[in-house]
């Protein structure tokens, strides 16, 4: 494999936001098709990302991910780690950096390939099909415990992680699925809550663009409008509300609008939320919670 494939933590940490780099690295990816994966480097996933269909993307481009791999003997938990409405950036970089430096194999797609999707706000059930196509290669390494993969999202990325593990057509048509589920600031209000696997959900109080308050109606099983919720269906889901912060508050920088959204940055909430990740997800894949339950025919 070319070494140009290979990306060094300290310029990752330092790179501007975007997905500049995948395309200066296309190249080299589709040189590296083929050949074995190692650390923190660009792998071709699938032929096309499902977004294709929702938003032309330039020649069709593969799906390809950012593979953070633990120098660590033996098959390794893994993590699927979807990105928000505006495409991928640092930030994924940065959370599947720490995901491995936890121990686990992190796997974080680029979906749109340079397209954003937050003014049709559209995209997730697109990008939940993509964390299937990443479920899916994972399970063929031989580096990965096909049995312990989680999948975690940022808003639409958020949305994507509970479209993936919601007990519908999505789940049952994959022979692979995930073991648990983490959505930091998903939009609740379109979630059936009927889960198959556990799920950690972390939103902020003050998100003007997620709100809270639909989580909780979720969470609790009590029906919103277009969705009729029943109590005690699927596995319990656990909700984490941060009063203060906003929408994407573990985002670093200055307050700003998006969109007429407000975004801050709370330090506070994004320590607390990626200890409560890294928690759930030492006992979903320890099996020290209910990690499935009967699955439908």
């Amino acid at each position: 494999m070319p070494p140009d494939c290979r990306i060094p933590e300290d310029v990752v940490r330092t790179m501007p936001v975007g997905c500049r780099f995948f395309r200066i690295f296309a190249v080299f990816l589709l040189v590296a098709a083929g050949v074995a994966a190692h650390a923190d480097e660009l792998m071709q996933i699938a032929p096309h990302p499902a977004a294709s269909t929702l938003e032309p993307l330039t020649g069709t481009p593969p799906l390809v991910g950012y593979l953070g791999r633990p120098d660590l003997p033996g098959r390794l938990p893994a993590v699927v780690a979807l990105h928000w409405c505006s495409g991928f950036g640092r930030h994924d970089i940065v959370a599947a950096l720490t995901l491995k430096s936890w121990g686990y194999v992190a796997l974080a797609p680029d979906s749109l390939g340079g397209a954003n999707l937050c003014l049709r706000g559209s995209g997730g059930l697109a990008e939940a099909i993509d964390a299937y196509a990443a479920l899916h290669w994972l399970a063929s390494q031989d580096f990965v415990d096909r049995d312990r993969v989680a999948v975690i999202g940022y808003s639409m990325g958020g949305v994507a992680a509970l479209d993936a593990i919601e007990r519908r057509t999505l789940e049952r048509a994959h022979p692979e699925h995930f073991r648990a589920a983490v959505a930091y600031y998903p939009a609740c209000a379109g979630s059936s809550g009927n889960l198959t696997v556990p799920a950690l959900i972390l939103v902020g109080g003050r998100d003007d663009w997620t709100p809270a308050e639909a989580c909780r109606r979720m969470v609790a099983h009590d029906s919103d409008i277009g969705v009729t919720r029943s109590p005690g269906e699927g596995v319990a889901a656990k909700l984490v509300v941060y009063p203060k912060a906003t929408h994407a508050f573990d985002s670093p920088g200055d307050a700003h609008r998006y969109l007429s959204h407000f975004i801050e940055y709370d330090p506070d909430a994004t320590k607390d939320a990626e200890a409560q990740m890294r928690a759930f997800l030492h006992d979903a894949m320890s099996g020290t919670m209910r990690s499935d339950i009967s699955r439908m025919p």
